[in-house]
């Protein structure tokens, strides 16, 4: 297959995991960003490279929220929101993590694969997303991708739609957003 038929089938693939989002746990989840004084997102490896960006566009829209495990990160309060994305929901530090922040009076959101997972049981907030784990023998959800990246993709585009719900809360549109921009360049 040429590298833009490859293409083609990811955008299918990614076209297919909308329709198996609950809205309504989406929903929850962006009024409790709303009224959450601050926001931690917290992921490892690709799942981690799609929370900064949501972090980033969190940012641009005002909101105080911060990436966990940085040098700039605030320290959670009570009432604070910890948005973990881990598609199988049991790695092991970011279990702490979540554990952590009930410990300190923290609402937990989970984006993962497997809801019944540990990081799942600690959640105040489930978003089910569609996508095989790493190890895709533990998954009925077929796809031609290698390892997470359908999970990782989805929930890359998940966060831009909950940017996109945001502005239309919020009444922002992309020049209000472009003037919190990094402009140093």
């Amino acid at each position: 297959m040429k590298t833009t038929q490859y293409l083609a089938e990811v955008v299918q693939e990614l076209s297919r995991t909308v329709d198996l989002i609950s809205d309504e746990e989406a929903e929850k989840l962006v009024n409790k960003i709303l009224e959450s004084k601050k926001i931690f997102v917290a992921g490892a490896g690709r799942s981690g490279f799609m929370g900064k960006s949501f972090v980033m566009r969190m940012m641009h829209m005002g909101i105080d929220a911060y990436v966990v495990g940085e040098t700039v990160t605030a320290n959670l309060e009570k009432d604070d929101l910890l948005i973990i994305g881990s598609g199988s929901g049991k790695t092991k530090t970011l279990v702490s993590i979540a554990e952590k922040a009930k410990s300190l009076g923290g609402t937990v959101a989970a984006v993962t694969i497997f809801p019944d997972s540990t990081i799942g049981k600690l959640a105040d907030i489930i978003i089910k997303l569609p996508g095989s784990p790493k190890d895709q023998s533990e998954s009925e959800y077929k796809t031609i991708q290698p390892m997470g990246s359908l999970f990782e993709q989805t929930m890359l585009l998940f966060y831009d739609a909950l940017i996109l719900r945001f502005m239309e809360k919020k009444g922002l549109d992309s020049t209000k957003m472009y003037g919190k921009h990094a402009n140093l360049e």
